[in-house]
């Protein structure tokens, strides 16, 4: 008799492929990490692209929805640290004064770069954000140049 479910090599099934096989690696497994698209983005964080110039390193970080009182940067020694804290808070109210809903989210992350050690202007650090996207641009400092070794004649 043929089976009704085609089932691939790991355990789950073409029709619900969320839900993971009840015996495959039931001891083993986590239960608090089954592989539910709609909760894998909750705690996700924003990538950056990071970018060397002779003159800079240019920081950009995509986070659409956010406004500029979101953001937070700061240069902590050497480590650049990038925060963001969001809070959104929605009532809607019945017509008789009674409120039916009421939602709260909350967003927040933080990411650190390490810059490398004294090459940094780090009073000329600047950050803007525009069309979703932060900007960060790291200015570096001239590096040193060599001493001059001059040679001394003896006479």
């Amino acid at each position: 008799m043929k089976s009704v479910m085609k089932w691939n090599g790991n355990g789950n099934n073409h029709l619900f492929p969320e839900f993971p096989s009840l015996f495959d690696d039931f001891l083993t497994r986590d239960l608090f990490q089954l592989p539910f698209r709609a909760v894998s983005n909750v705690n996700s964080v924003p990538a950056v692209n990071v970018k060397e110039t002779d003159t800079a390193f240019e920081l950009e970080m995509a986070a659409p929805g956010m406004e500029k009182k979101d953001f937070k940067v700061e240069l902590e020694q050497d480590t650049l640290v990038i925060s963001v804290q969001k809070e959104n808070k929605t009532e809607k109210n019945s017509e008789d004064g009674k409120y039916s809903r009421k939602e709260f989210s909350y967003q927040s992350f933080s990411r650190s770069f390490n810059l490398p050690e004294d090459l940094v202007k780090a009073d000329e650090i600047s950050a803007n954000y525009k069309d979703g996207i932060l900007h960060i641009m790291v200015p570096k400092k001239e590096p040193a140049k060599p001493k001059l070794l001059k040679q001394i004649s003896i006479t």
